[in-house]
């Protein structure tokens, strides 16, 4: 441990005194909202308001049911947007729980332990082993210190820390540097020891900087959502002018103000578009538990659909793409020889290879933390087992004992071990480190030294990471201070990398394919990144590097992001800005993240996707997205089911104008006509019990259209309810009115009574809407592949519907409540086979549309 006696620490009435005037060293936190005013802000939406109304219309018609299941969906919707405000609340939650560990201070000459809130400016925390860093703050003394901060940066392997008598530059403060002399909150201590003076706490310190930063960035609300809205404000605002004026000339022609009533109330009824935010609300909640079961979670099911139209996917390397641990990928022999790791488990570890593969563990610590020296052991357990071999780390198990460990030192970047046990007395010294630091170990000459640059070169050059491996030999009992005295022989070279996920390459097809443009943005080197993105299949072409970003203004930067692939040595604050640089180009962007430094950019962008598994949970918090598996794959399931969603909630909304239009034309008929009243409310509602499971179920339950994964992304400025969309909505509803206006006509003129003429309205309305289903579950014009597809759930709905309508001609007490006359089976084999007609037509009708439906 170093020495603590020069740093005696601040005094107890100093920390005080700071503490009272600085404040906790934890996050600032803000008012939170009540559940009530939640609710109170929520009641206000103008969707959920008209939920409301027509459940209280319903409930005034008697129609309990009706009432009570809109009633559930305003409920749901509180629920759904609770969530969404505690959001922000919760990420900072997470942060202010990662700030505040338990730290060693010394206070007054002596070491005592504290709260981490507890923590101020100038104190001297002890750094141990496994010791969570309480705040930002240089190091000032320091014994082979290695800290992870891939909390910070998403980096995978941990950097080693200096020490310094005095205040460090700027320029020395920035996580991830190697030999830096400055700890950051949160980072993990993974060896060795050391003295820190804190500089910043709270707020102040870099992760409060991104706890404030989430607290000011607003996430957008989802275009779905605002769409619908201005679609319900529309339709709602043309039925109620279109009531009000029914009641009025009904009442005034007619001269019965309790029909022209309820005539209105009818007609409100059927131009009343509940339907939407019920349909919205269902899909997405639908898609949110259909994405689970393939271990994606959607925080806010918006995102789903979203993600459907995402154009620039940005992914961050670490854990994303990779695997997030070290791997060993390839050995060097000093005589040139090399072994891929995909030939070791033909060729296994043989002579020299096993040597040096031996020499690596042995200069590892037992039970590793270090994500390299993991590597090591995890390529003696594998070897060892496949080849039915001793484990060759067997050294280990026989007797061998580990007598002394040289730790890294700045002025030599090497580690060494010391092993004894061998009967002859003699002890094995295995050392590990960086290419040029064993190169001065071993006195190579410089014909080795340039044939080990070559070779270090060319594995750089492949994305990896290279340590050069060494041993001696020593009899003497005592061992020397430095391993410098030691005469080492060189063994080889050993390149390590954080293996590609296996599902990465394929995935990124699909989205080439899908028209989505996938960025890699990485804290790593460039010849790293550029190694893993042409391995992932990613443009790699142009990379862009942090120092390059810092002199270009905001339009540079975005003309410059047009032809760049891979951004590598990029820093926290740098990811956010890359993700609004591409919003300001006009692309939908979601960004795949799991660190601390990736909060603000993941709740920036349109979608942020977190890592389940490995990922804070500040970063969790931050998306809208959860990978539960942190397989980069899912993400196309997802912009596959976003897709889906897409194209099914466009073919109901479809079905839902078409629908009303015959209903609202049956309603307004009797007013032009001098017919008597066809629909009264209690048909309205039997019709809409009807539309409502049709469109939450049977189109929910529609598979992806074929070309879903072929097409590019929509563009933003899409209208979820198209001009093309629209007239084909006119054209289905116009035509069944037609239909249903010639079945009333013939009925009337024959001579039929009025609970006949009615009865006759009614089976025609219904046998339209089952045509119009049908119509409806494929943008294709080819109806024969749309009934092959299996949908169980419109099966149910239309054996319903069925049983229902024999219910009103074959039970009294239900004719009795439509006020039905008698329909022989010869008018209804005409109304069905009218029916059949009109589908048809309208599947030929369809085909002069084409693609414009599905776009």
């Amino acid at each position: 441990m170093p020495d603590a006696e020069t740093l005696p620490g601040l005094s107890s009435h100093e920390a005080a005194a700071r503490l009272a005037s600085e404040g906790p060293n934890v996050l600032a936190s803000g008012e939170a909202r009540t559940f009530g005013r939640i609710v109170l802000d929520v009641v206000r939406e103008p969707m959920l308001a008209l939920l409301l109304v027509a459940g209280a219309i319903y409930l005034a018609l008697g129609d309990l049911h009706e009432a009570l299941l809109l009633v559930a969906f305003a409920c749901l919707s509180i629920l759904i947007t609770a969530v969404q405000e505690t959001r922000t609340e919760r990420a900072v939650a997470a942060l202010r729980d990662l700030t505040s560990p338990r730290a060693l201070v010394i206070r007054d000459g002596e070491r005592i332990r504290i709260a981490g809130s507890e923590v101020v400016r100038g104190d001297v925390v002890v750094l141990q082993e496994g010791d969570r860093v309480p705040a930002d703050g240089w190091i000032a003394r320091s014994s082979a210190l290695l800290v992870d901060e891939s909390l910070l940066t998403g980096e995978s392997v941990p950097v080693r820390k200096t020490a310094t008598d005095i205040e460090p530059t700027a320029a020395e403060c920035r996580p991830g540097g190697e030999d830096l002399p400055f700890a950051w909150s949160g980072s993990l201590v993974v060896r060795g020891t050391g003295l820190c003076i804190v500089t910043a706490t709270g707020s102040k310190s870099a992760i409060g900087a991104i706890g404030n930063a989430l607290a000011t960035i607003e996430t957008e609300a989802p275009r779905l959502r605002q769409e619908t809205r201005r679609l319900v404000y529309l339709f709602a605002a043309i039925g109620i002018g279109v009531s009000a004026l029914a009641v009025m000339l009904y009442g005034l022609l007619r001269g019965s103000w309790l029909e022209a009533a309820l005539a209105g109330i009818a007609l409100g009824m059927s131009m009343l578009p509940e339907e939407f935010p019920v349909v919205l609300t269902i899909f997405l909640a639908m898609g949110a538990m259909r994405m689970s079961r393939i271990k994606v979670l959607a925080r806010r099911a918006a995102a789903i659909e979203t993600l459907g139209s995402a154009s620039v996917l940005c992914t961050d390397k670490t854990g994303t793409l990779t695997q997030n641990r070290m791997r060993i990928e390839r050995l060097w022999l000093p005589d040139g020889r090399t072994v891929a790791r995909d030939e070791l488990a033909e060729r296994g570890l043989e002579g020299e290879f096993h040597l040096l593969a031996e020499l690596g563990i042995l200069a590892s610590a037992e039970r590793p933390v270090d994500p390299m020296e993991l590597a090591f052991h995890e390529l003696g357990r594998e070897l060892g087992d496949a080849r039915g071999r001793e484990d060759i780390r067997g050294r280990q198990r026989n007797g061998w004992t580990l007598r002394h460990h040289y730790p890294l030192d700045p002025a030599l970047l090497a580690m060494s071990q010391v092993w004894g046990g061998a009967p002859d007395g003699e002890q094995i010294v295995a050392t590990k480190g960086a290419p040029e630091a064993i190169a001065e170990l071993c006195a190579l000459a410089p014909e080795d030294r340039a044939a080990m640059k070559q070779a270090v070169d060319a594995m750089a050059e492949g994305g990896l990471r290279v340590l050069g491996v060494a041993e001696a030999r020593w009899k003497a009992t005592d061992l020397p201070e430095s391993h410098r005295a030691f005469a080492f022989a060189f063994r080889g070279l050993v390149g390590l990398a954080d293996p590609l996920r296996p599902s990465v390459p394929d995935a990124v097809r699909q989205c080439r394919e899908a028209g989505i443009r996938v960025v890699m943005i990485t804290g790593d080197y460039p010849q790293t990144a550029r190694a893993i993105a042409r391995h992932a299949g990613i443009d790699a072409t142009e990379v862009l590097t942090g120092a390059d970003m810092e002199p270009l203004g905001d339009e540079a930067l975005a003309k410059r992001l047009a032809s760049v692939g891979v951004c590598a040595r990029i820093m926290p604050e740098q990811k956010l800005r890359l993700v609004e640089a591409f919003k300001a180009q006009g692309a939908i962007v979601a960004m795949t993240g799991d660190g601390v430094n990736d909060a603000p950019s993941l709740k920036a962008a349109h979608i942020g996707i977190a890592m389940g598994g490995r990922g804070t949970d500040v970063a969790r918090e931050a998306a809208s997205i959860v990978l539960l598996d942190d397989d980069f794959g899912s993400i196309v399931a997802g912009v596959r089911m976003g897709r889906r969603i897409y194209d099914n909630l466009r073919k109901a909304m479809a079905f839902i104008v078409a629908v009303h239009v015959p209903i609202a034309g049956v309603a307004l008929l009797p007013l032009l006509t001098g017919l008597p009243l066809l629909l009264g409310p209690v048909h309205i509602a039997f019709i809409e019990m009807i539309i409502d499971p049709v469109c939450s179920l049977a189109f929910e339950a529609e598979t992806d259209e074929r070309d879903v994964m072929k097409r590019p992304p929509r563009s933003p400025d899409a209208a979820l309810f198209s001009r093309s969309l629209i007239g084909w909505s006119l054209v289905q509803g116009l035509m069944v009115l037609a239909v249903t206006a010639l079945w009333i006509v013939i009925a009337a003129r024959g001579g039929a009574g009025d609970g006949t003429i009615r009865a006759t309205a009614f089976f025609a309305l219904v046998f339209g809407i089952a045509a119009l289903i049908l119509v409806n579950r494929r943008f294709s014009p080819s109806f024969a592949h749309a009934m092959r597809r299996p949908n169980p759930a419109l099966a149910l709905v239309l054996g319903a519907v069925a049983a229902i309508l024999g219910a009103a001609q074959l039970v009294p007490a239900v004719t009795r409540l439509f006020q039905f006359g008698a329909v022989g089976p010869e008018r209804l084999t005409m109304i069905a086979t009218g029916a059949v007609a009109m589908l048809i037509v309208l599947e030929r009708l369809k085909r002069a549309w084409g693609e414009r439906l599905a776009g």
